[in-house]
Formats: C-alpha cells, sequence, structure tokens
C-alpha cells in the first residue's frame, strides 16, 4: 500500500473517530449545566446531524475544484484547532444561556433550548468541517487513484466507520474516564490537525504544523468546563466517570459536603456531615429514618438502597439508629466513581459488615437479584429534580419493589416537585400505587422542594400527625407536613384529573418522563409569577 492510500485512510478513520469521540464528550462537556438527559442527548445529536448533512454537500461543492487536498488540509486544521478549544469556551457560552445561580424553578424552557443552542455554537462549525471531509476524500481518491467513485466512496466509509467505532468506545471507556473531557477533545482535536498537517506536506505546506500548537496546548493547559462552585465552597475533587462529572464540595463556613452529578442549579445528590445523624430542616434525608424509629426493638432492620449516592440516608439512620436495634443496608450506586468518592470524602463505609455496597449497579437489576426482602426500601436514584431514569419510575418497577418487601414493610421515594400538583411527581405516585397496589402517601418536604412518596406493603402509612418518634425534631418535621396541603393521598387507579393531559399509568412500554419534566418545569414558573397554588 502506499503511503498516500494509507494517509487518506487514516484521514478518513480520524474523522469518523473525531465525529462520534466530539458527540459523545459534547454531552458530557453541557451536562454539568444542562443535565445529561434525553432531550440534552437529543439535541446535541441533531446538531451533529445537522452539520454533517450540510458539511456533506459543502464537500461536495468543495470537490469540484483543483485542489481538494488543500482544502481538505485546511478544513482539518480548522476542526481540529476549534475542537482544542472548545472546553475553554463551554463555560462562557453555557453561562450566557444558563446564568450561575439560576433556580431550577426559574429554568422554564432554559434546559431544553439552552442546551441546543450551545451545541450549535461549540459544536456546529468543526462538525460541518468533517462533514465537508468525506466527499474530498472520495474525490481525492479518485483522482489519484483512476478508480470509480462508488469504489472510492465505499473504501472512504468503511474507513470513516471502523474510526467512528474507535471513536466511539475509545472516548467513553477510556479518553473521558482516565484523562477527562478536556483533554479528550485536546486529543481529537491534535489528531485532527496532526492529519491536516501531514495532508498539507504533501502539498508541500510546512507552515501548517503551526498549527499543532493549539491543541498541544489544551493537553497541557488546565480547564474547568462546569459551573464555579458558590461563594464559600471550594471543590475538593471533581471526575469524570464514564457516565458524568461528579464532584465534592465543602461549605467552608461549617465544613458540610455535598456532592453534585452534572448539576449547574441550587441542587446536590449527597450532603454530609461532620456527625451523623439527622440533618435538619430542608433535608428529605431525615424522612428516611421514620421507619426504624418506629421499628420494634430487639429486631433486626434491613434497608434497600436504590440509588445510594455518597451514602447520605444511611448515614442519618447510622445516627439515629434506637437501642436494640439491629440496623443492616445493602445498595446499589450505578456509578463506581461516586462511591469511590463517597468513601474518600463522605465517611462511606467499606468493607463494613453493616452495609454492602453493589458500584456500577443499576437498581433495578440490583432489585432483581438481591437476596432477602427488605423492612425498608428507599428509592433516591433521581437527579437534577427533573432527570429520572424511565426503568425506575414504572409500574413495574413498583412491582419489582413490592417483591422485595415484607409484609408492613416500607418503600419511600424522593422526588423534587414544585408542590403537590407537580404533575412529574403525581405520575409517579399513580405509577407506584399501581405497582404496589396500596394507597400512596404524597408528603412535602417542608422548606426543600422536594416530596417523599411514602407506601407499605399490606399496612396503611400512618398519620404524620399521629407518630411520635421519640426525636423531637423529627416529630416537629411530621407535624409540618399534617398542616393542610402538605399531604396527599393516591389509591391505585385514581385518574389524573386537574384537566391536564392524560399521560395515563407510566409502565415500561410508554414513560415520557421528558414530557412530564418539562411540564414540571413549566408549572414551577407559574408558581412563582403567581398563577398556581404551590
Amino acid at each position: 500500500m502506499s503511503s498516500l492510500r494509507a494517509l487518506r485512510l487514516v484521514v478518513a478513520a480520524a474523522a469518523g473517530a473525531a465525529t462520534m469521540a466530539g458527540e459523545l464528550a459534547a454531552v458530557r462537556l453541557l451536562a454539568p449545566w444542562f443535565g445529561a438527559s434525553t432531550v440534552v442527548w437529543t439535541n446535541v445529536i441533531g446538531v451533529v446531524l445537522l452539520a454533517l448533512s450540510l458539511g456533506y454537500l459543502w464537500g461536495a461543492r468543495l470537490a469540484r475544484g483543483e485542489r481538494p487536498r488543500r482544502v481538505l488540509a485546511r478544513l482539518f486544521l480548522f476542526g481540529g484547532a476549534w475542537y482544542a478549544a472548545a472546553p475553554y469556551l463551554a463555560r462562557a457560552c453555557a453561562a450566557w444561556f444558563l446564568p450561575e445561580g439560576l433556580a431550577l424553578d426559574a429554568a422554564e424552557g432554559v434546559v431544553q433550548w439552552g442546551s441546543l443552542a450551545s451545541a450549535c455554537v461549540l459544536f456546529l462549525a468543526p462538525l460541518l468541517a468533517l462533514g465537508a471531509a468525506a466527499p474530498l476524500v472520495v474525490e481525492w481518491w479518485t483522482r489519484e487513484e483512476s478508480v470509480h467513485a462508488g469504489t472510492a466512496g465505499g473504501i472512504v466509509l468503511c474507513a470513516s466507520t471502523i474510526g467512528s467505532l474507535i471513536g466511539t468506545f475509545g472516548a467513553t471507556h477510556w479518553m473521558v474516564p482516565s484523562f477527562g473531557v478536556v483533554a479528550t477533545f485536546a486529543g481529537a482535536g491534535l489528531a485532527l490537525v496532526a492529519c491536516g498537517v501531514a495532508t498539507a506536506w504533501t502539498e508541500g505546506r510546512l507552515a501548517a504544523m503551526l498549527a499543532l500548537l493549539l491543541p498541544a496546548y489544551a493537553l497541557a493547559a488546565p480547564a474547568s468546563t462546569g459551573p464555579r462552585p458558590k461563594s464559600g465552597e471550594r471543590v475538593l475533587a471533581e471526575v469524570d466517570s464514564t457516565l458524568q462529572r461528579v464532584r465534592v464540595v465543602e461549605r467552608q463556613t461549617d465544613g458540610w459536603r455535598f456532592l453534585q452529578v452534572n448539576e449547574a442549579f441550587d441542587s446536590f445528590q449527597s450532603a454530609w456531615r461532620p456527625d451523623p445523624g439527622l440533618l435538619g430542616a430542608g433535608y428529605y434525608y431525615d424522612l428516611f429514618a421514620l421507619p426504624l424509629l418506629l421499628a420494634p426493638r430487639d429486631t433486626r432492620f434491613r434497608v434497600g438502597f436504590v440509588g445510594l449516592g455518597a451514602g447520605t440516608a444511611w448515614r442519618v439512620m447510622q445516627g439515629m439508629r434506637p437501642a436494640g436495634v439491629e440496623l443492616r443496608g445493602e445498595g446499589a450506586e450505578i456509578d463506581p466513581v461516586v462511591v469511590d468518592l463517597a468513601h474518600r470524602y463522605m465517611d462511606l463505609p467499606t468493607d463494613d459488615a453493616e452495609l454492602r455496597v453493589h458500584a456500577g449497579l443499576d437498581g433495578r437489576v440490583f432489585l432483581r437479584h438481591v437476596g432477602g426482602a427488605f423492612d425498608l426500601l428507599v428509592v433516591d436514584a433521581y437527579q437534577n429534580q427533573v432527570e429520572i431514569p424511565p426503568h425506575l419510575a414504572t409500574r413495574e418497577f413498583w412491582s419489582l419493589c413490592r417483591a422485595k418487601l415484607v409484609d408492613g414493610g416500607w418503600v419511600m421515594a424522593n422526588v423534587g416537585s414544585f408542590g403537590l400538583g407537580d404533575p412529574l411527581l403525581a405520575a409517579i405516585a399513580r405509577a407506584m400505587a399501581a405497582g404496589l397496589q396500596e394507597e400512596v402517601c404524597l408528603w412535602r418536604v417542608p422548606f426543600s422542594r422536594n416530596a417523599i412518596i411514602v407506601a407499605r406493603r399490606a399496612a396503611p402509612v400512618p398519620d404524620p400527625s399521629l407518630v411520635s418518634t421519640g426525636s423531637y425534631e423529627l416529630d416537629g418535621r411530621l407535624a409540618a407536613i399534617a398542616l393542610p396541603g402538605m399531604q396527599r393521598r393516591v389509591r391505585p387507579g385514581e385518574a389524573e384529573g386537574d384537566g391536564r393531559r392524560d399521560h395515563g399509568v407510566l409502565d415500561d412500554d410508554r414513560a415520557p418522563l421528558e414530557w412530564l419534566g418539562q411540564e414540571s418545569l413549566a408549572r414551577a414558573a407559574a408558581v412563582l409569577r403567581g398563577e398556581v397554588e404551590p
């Protein structure tokens, strides 16, 4: 094989690899601001497809020129330089559409259209250049080898697709988790620039070597692509896992620590304080201790966690465990990096006989295969308030939860909501009632935008106004929930009502949580405007 033929294959493969690596890393780059919901993925994929389509047409036009090889080199140099610069532009771009400090309940439409606009600004131009490269490589091949266009096109498409596979697996399983999003873009940019330089060299244009400087600088220079910590907070650790951007921040006034996952709003996934026990007003985790405090003495109480996070609920229970109650826990956390950071910074125990942690395991898979039954199942696997894995919200999932409970056992799920009339909360509650075949209770968490959905297998949920746990603080929280407008009950088969669009009961076949999430944010905006009661 001639050196020029090998170069053409490498160039075609590099374009495919860079396209897929950029597409996957683009979501990770935007996720700290806009999340990684299906909406964000759709917007990024849509921008990629639009750019490639326009690029193919542009490349077909450029291929008519006298020097397609020279044009190809320039496109690769441009695309590589832009890729390397994208992480440095991301913060300013995303902050333009999503100002720092914006509360989630004021973010109606921002996640959807802000992520689309950011993707267009950051990635439309370089992907347009990569799309235009394919027709130019085909033209180069056809002219140099004197073969049919179909033959050249098939070879180029084969090389490009193989490159796409390398970019897909390499970015997800190696580059991003090992080196981070910034280095992934810089590495892809460096590869493109190198191909551009090599192509330019065959044209005798050695000055293009200078274009290597920008990606090389990007590999060496540090860059933080996510939102800055709030005033009075410092970042203890920030890691790109195979799934998401994870960081631990510490509040300097009191030493509290918070685990954040792809979050630009005023939210977090787990909280830690130096001493185990109740966290205080506004923290929904405290309510998970209720079933434990009502458990009979001299008994074993077994808790299962779907979405263990950094173990906040477990630490609350440890601090509130009544004398004579043997507490045991077992939980799943889908991201091993979260578990590792929790071990290092948030006192999640390692090799603990009381708590067994399944890192890297999906919550539904965990429930399907875990042995024994639980006295309490805690479902806290939802992030960014409205980003909910559909398979953890359907009737079938809640039916599986029922099968894993002892008679009288509890299931408690945290759902971000903007009042008891929140459509997302109501839909999950109806699915939960249908799957458990029990009445469920919706409790608004005082001083919070969270709600807890509570149910028991073959037993009623007690009236919070009549419960005495022995904890003055927790009893006060329950008394607040008993006030008018703070709780609601949903029975199996209950209709949606209120004139809203009927989404039916969420099931594995149809769970339009993206629509419900947008309706939830729209309702939050209406609450802020005073048009709807919270």
